[in-house]
């Protein structure tokens, strides 16, 4: 499997700045989504990348401190649970993602992009199974992936009774008894616990 294979298309086509995105947060029923974008370079590649659902957390958090590192940019950037009630977790994770491109301090002549084609307003190839098939997205996933974890943690220490350093707002048994239990937090999307609440 040639995880460089989108990236030497464009290389090949002379782009010199090719920039990954992709999204974590799209199903929790807590919380935000998150997206990161990042230009890597090509020609020394990190060993062990790949998707971040398939990593360990220690390992996540090892390779997110070398593509920081390493980066030639990367920018991260959430949308609040309040706006994905708002606009709803589609609009959301594209205005995120291209706020996430928009953000980087040299801007890519192309983004690879986890998913299918959602029509960013910003010049892309959509990659199924980017974050498993593409090196630069396989990057992005694992910063938002550790950036979201550690949100998450954070947010528990001021709302003890969820869990939420555990399940990271996904609706576990647990998390969604706690809902039916206790009621939601600040944090909970109203649109997606509306089912359990009027049980």
């Amino acid at each position: 499997m040639d995880k460089l294979q989108y990236e030497r298309k464009y290389q090949n086509l002379g782009y010199k700045y090719i920039a990954g995105v992709d999204e974590v947060g799209r199903g929790p029923l807590a919380g935000p989504v998150v997206c990161a974008s990042v230009i890597m370079p090509l020609d020394d590649l990190i060993d062990g990348v790949d998707d971040s659902k398939k990593l360990t957390e220690k390992k996540r958090e090892e390779l997110a401190v070398l593509i920081k590192e390493r980066a030639i940019a990367y920018s991260i950037c959430e949308i609040s649970q309040e706006e994905i009630d708002e606009i709803n977790i589609l609009n959301a994770v594209k205005k995120c993602m291209v706020k996430a491109v928009k953000g980087l301090k040299i801007q890519p002549e192309i983004t690879l992009v986890d998913g299918v084609d959602t029509h960013l307003e910003i010049n892309a190839e959509y990659v199924i199974k980017g974050d498993f098939n593409s090196y630069t997205i396989g990057c992005a996933s694992i910063l938002a992936k550790v950036y979201r974890d550690n949100l998450m943690k954070e947010y528990a220490k001021e709302f003890t009774e969820y869990g939420f350093e555990k399940h990271k707002g996904y609706g576990t048994k647990f998390h969604i008894e706690k809902i039916k239990e206790i009621g939601p937090c600040k944090l909970h999307r109203r649109t997606f616990i509306k089912n359990f609440l009027e049980k």
